[in-house]
């Protein structure tokens, strides 16, 4: 039997299945296992929680409790901190109101009258919200269920009964509005699905993605370190880390030489008055760091490349005939971010950033916008990503004083990244709004092996920083001409995608990539000089090897190589030092017997050659 939990009208907008319908519409009725509905599930918990809040303890006010991608939350004012026995009993009367099966019921009322009832209740959080979001004069939508009503634009679920499984997860402070000036809230966490198998599921994942935490096997595997007196969101690169990063690097630099990039090396630090002509000063300030007042002028740390990227071109007459012109650069930057939001790797202030800026003429843009998706998927295939998801991001008309540039360059650029995209038939989704100040720009984001999505390649249009500069070529007519540009970054930066790849690979690192590729176990001291000897051989051959001549047993070592992670771990006994061969053990597999030192020379250099995943 159909059970419908939700209906969509014209494909798009989510309304309850007790929505009337006032005029022709295509109307999807939606069913548990359509995606979309986990959002209203999710929403119809949040005020479940609401509901069994405020039986238990109602003097507590509400703010809003949204659905998001991994579940959804509350916030809540309450004089007295939540303990965890609080949230205990908490979830014990969801599963209350879950049994009552109290219909969810959509009522409208004026403007008016919800902020006076709000105002007498005291709850100035739901006023703000009236008032943020109604005009005077509008009719504002309350849900109720059982006893509980909430200002709300729904949908939500038929009843609560349809909330079947689920889990409050955590509690966290927050600020009202984010200001430290106001009320200390309190989050409240939780998740839904709509069975225990799926909900199950949800914490096993949650189990792995705490097992593949970059910062935890960062230290474990000694890659990289955040140093608290260096401060916040600053990383030290180890020396294993350090020779992952320079593999990364050097695949780089030679795919862009390969594909007909210049490398270029710009300052760290450049005068204020560059970022005002770039319009940094005026759209970015808030993300740089302050100025430092030197003997000659007001300088500041760069938190983009592309302006000393242009200065380079500038520095030279340029034809026609020496377009397009393609700068590489991995340039350290540092953008100021606010305390508490730093990551690990992933969110930081200073980080290298794999950027390029082409130079082209109008003609040759699409091209090469082509040419840096075809760059973007080929980084991501090369170091194990097989799924991405690409979002074109464009400006809001509506808002022209947050961008730079005409309406018409605007529709230029934003349909000359359309018809790339169109001609490597890539499907995309538009975000508008989200463009850069300066133009719109693709974003590709990966899909690791958890399934997690991750923002960090993009190709961005601009023709508003070629005029600020006054970039010119000489064209074929003889007339001057102003040049567009391609912003392109597609590690995003090298923090970042290294955190990412710890992640995904749970920091079993690809042969290629690993640190250390191949471990070496002499069973015995007897056995050392052929351990040593076997060194020299593979490390001759360009492979990354480490000896543990330890005076320890096998075992020990065997297993010390297994914690780091070594692909590798040749074991060299009598049998082996006779015949000239390494008894292998493969990470992953196991033992995998004796083989000829020549034939596993072989093998792992296949492996580095062909830049394989799997071993």
């Amino acid at each position: 039997m159909y059970s419908a939990t939700g209906a969509s009208e014209d494909g798009s907008r989510l309304v309850d299945l007790t929505a009337p319908i006032n005029e022709d519409v295509e109307l999807w009725l939606l069913k548990e296992s359509d995606e979309s509905v986990l959002r209203v599930l999710r929403h119809s918990a949040a005020h479940v929680m609401a509901t069994a809040i405020l039986e238990l303890f109602p003097e507590t006010k509400l703010g809003h409790g949204p659905a998001t991608d991994s579940g959804f939350f509350y916030d809540v004012y309450r004089a007295t901190p939540f303990t965890e026995a609080d949230l205990a009993a908490i979830e014990a009367k969801m599963a209350e109101v879950v049994a009552r099966d109290e219909p969810f019921v959509r009522v409208e009322e004026t403007r008016d009258q919800g902020l006076a009832e709000y105002a007498a209740a005291g709850e100035f959080m739901k006023l703000h919200f009236i008032e943020k979001f109604t005009k005077p004069g509008d009719a504002i939508s309350l849900y109720k269920n059982g006893g509980f009503t909430d200002f709300c634009r729904g949908p939500h679920l038929p009843s609560t009964g349809r909330v079947k499984a689920f889990k409050i997860t955590s509690i966290a402070g927050a600020y009202w509005l984010g200001d430290e000036k106001n009320q200390q809230l309190q989050r409240i966490y939780g998740t839904a699905f709509f069975n225990a198998k799926d909900l199950d599921a949800h914490f096993k994942r949650l189990e792995e993605i705490k097992a593949r935490d970059h910062r935890v096997l960062g230290k474990q595997l000694d890659l990289f370190s955040i140093q608290e007196v260096a401060g916040a969101g600053l990383i030290f690169w180890h020396p294993k880390g350090g020779l992952i990063r320079k593999t990364m690097e050097d695949w780089m630099r030679d795919e862009c030489i390969r594909r007909g990039y210049l490398l270029v090396y710009t300052p760290h630090i450049m005068r204020r008055e560059l970022w005002k002509i770039s319009g940094h000063e005026g759209y970015y300030s808030e993300n740089m760091y302050p100025p430092m007042e030197l003997d000659d002028a007001e300088y500041r740390l760069k938190p983009m490349n592309c302006p000393g990227h242009i200065l380079i071109y500038k520095n030279s007459p340029r034809s026609y005939r020496d377009l397009p012109q393609r700068y590489a650069e991995l340039g350290n930057v540092y953008r100021y971010e606010r305390s508490g939001t730093m990551h690990g790797l992933l969110r930081v202030r200073g980080f290298t950033q794999d950027d390029a800026h082409i130079f082209c003429t109008p003609g040759q843009i699409e091209d090469e916008v082509v040419a840096c998706i075809d760059f973007a998927q080929s980084v991501l295939n090369t170091f194990g990503f097989k799924e991405f998801k690409v979002e074109l991001s464009t400006w809001d008309p509506a808002k022209p004083s947050d961008y730079t540039g005409s309406a018409d360059n605007w529709q230029k650029a934003i349909d000359s990244l359309k018809h790339a995209l169109e001609r490597r038939a890539i499907p995309y989704r538009t975000i508008p709004g989200e463009a850069a100040f300066y133009g719109p720009k693709i974003d590709i984001k990966l899909v690791d092996v958890l399934g997690r999505m991750w923002q960090l390649s993009t190709v961005q249009f601009d023709f508003n920083l070629p005029a600020r500069f006054e970039l010119e070529y000489k064209g074929e007519d003889g007339e001057m001409h102003q040049p567009v540009m391609v912003h392109r970054a597609l590690f995003g930066s090298v923090e970042r995608f290294f955190g990412v790849l710890i992640e995904h690979y749970a920091g079993a690192f690809p042969f290629w990539l690993a640190p250390v590729q191949i471990g070496l176990v002499p069973i015995s001291e007897k056995h050392l000089a052929y351990a040593e000897s076997v060194k020299v051989k593979l490390e001759a051959a360009g492979l990354r090897v480490e000896l543990d001549a330890r005076n320890e047993k096998m075992n020990a070592k065997i297993r010390d190589f297994g914690l780091q992670k070594v692909p590798f771990i040749l074991i060299m006994g009598d049998k082996e030092a006779a015949s000239e061969s390494v008894s292998v053990r493969t990470r992953g597999k196991g033992d995998e017997g004796s083989v000829e030192l020549t034939a596993f020379l072989a093998r792992a250099l296949e492996l580095s050659n062909t830049r394989a995943v799997a071993l």
